[in-house]
């Protein structure tokens, strides 16, 4: 029998993040603390204090625990493709389940955000979700009929680390962590975001900053963005024609960014393989309705 209360835990680049919902998927407790930077064996602590505070919060009620990572695990149970690095190599679920007492569930955090938005969020009721997480890094995530797809090698999804499509001699071919050149995440990210603008225009700024600049009128901003969507319209036209989605949910920084919303279906129509037919894409892009807690929500839902 399913334990009634569920525990997700959301490791990102610089914050982890615990919750407990209900079976109704109400949040009965949440806490967050700071990624320990490249500190493998702090980031087992961290998940560990977090995990026992939510117990004592439920009353030592019976729990099951999910938890979102960046990256995936391997057929023998170690981490790879994490751009937490200290995580790569390293059989973190075991690792886990060790010094938690009992197993956890573990998918990549793209996938958590899929599953949490195919459940109860805003791709609720479609058949296939792609989930994209636009922060400090880019990822991406499947859920078909409100279950994740993984695939054998665990790569269903990893659409931050395919090249940019259609791409000209404009689109920059900056190396990526994972060996190759211009991936997506290094073009889409709130990273590469701030990146491509400083490139272009100058000045060290964040997305977030970009994005505020370029609301209120800032022409190197507002230019920056439109590269930034007109990209991010390649991208996802390229998900559209594998993968035919009834919608994409946008998660990280980058998903308050209102003009992403307004301007990217616009673009994406021109690469959409809709040979012999006027009739648009029928594909929606939403925002994540549970904003940055549909990572963890989704961990937490890894056992239902």
């Amino acid at each position: 029998m399913t334990p009634p209360f569920a525990i997700g835990v959301d490791v990102g680049g610089t914050k982890i993040e615990a919750l407990a919902l209900d079976p109704a998927g109400g949040e009965r407790w949440r806490q967050r603390v700071p990624t320990p930077q490249g500190d493998y064996d702090g980031t087992v602590r961290a998940i560990r204090d977090l995990v026992t505070a939510a117990r004592a919060a439920l009353g030592g009620a019976r729990c099951t625990i999910g938890l979102g990572t960046p990256g995936s695990q391997t057929a023998a149970g170690t981490m790879k493709n994490a751009n937490s690095t200290c995580l790569n190599g390293r059989p973190f679920a075991a690792d886990l389940a060790a010094a938690l007492g009992q197993p956890v569930r573990l998918a990549n955090d793209a996938n958590c955000l899929a599953l949490s938005e195919a459940t109860d969020g805003a791709g609720a009721g479609a058949a296939v979700v792609f989930a994209v997480i636009l922060g400090t890094g880019c990822g991406g995530g499947v859920a078909v009929h409100g279950r994740v797809l993984t695939g054998p090698n665990a790569l269903a999804g990893e659409w931050g680390h395919i090249p940019l499509p259609w791409r000209s001699d404009a689109d920059p071919q900056w190396p990526c962590y994972c060996g190759q050149r211009g991936c997506l995440e290094t073009l889409l990210s709130g990273t590469g975001l701030a990146r491509d603008h400083e490139a272009l225009h100058g000045g060290a700024l964040t997305g977030a900053a970009i994005a505020t600049a370029a609301a209120n009128g800032d022409a190197s901003c507002r230019a920056t963005l439109r590269r930034h969507h007109e990209r991010f319209a390649r991208a996802l036209a390229l998900v559209s024609n594998l993968l035919d989605p009834d919608v994409v949910v946008v998660g990280g920084g980058l998903s308050q960014v209102p003009s992403l919303y307004e301007e990217v279906p616009a673009l994406w129509a021109r690469h959409v393989f809709v040979a012999g037919s006027d009739e648009p894409p029928r594909l929606r892009l939403a925002k994540s309705k549970h904003g940055d807690s549909s990572g963890v929500r989704g961990a937490a839902w890894l056992w239902r």
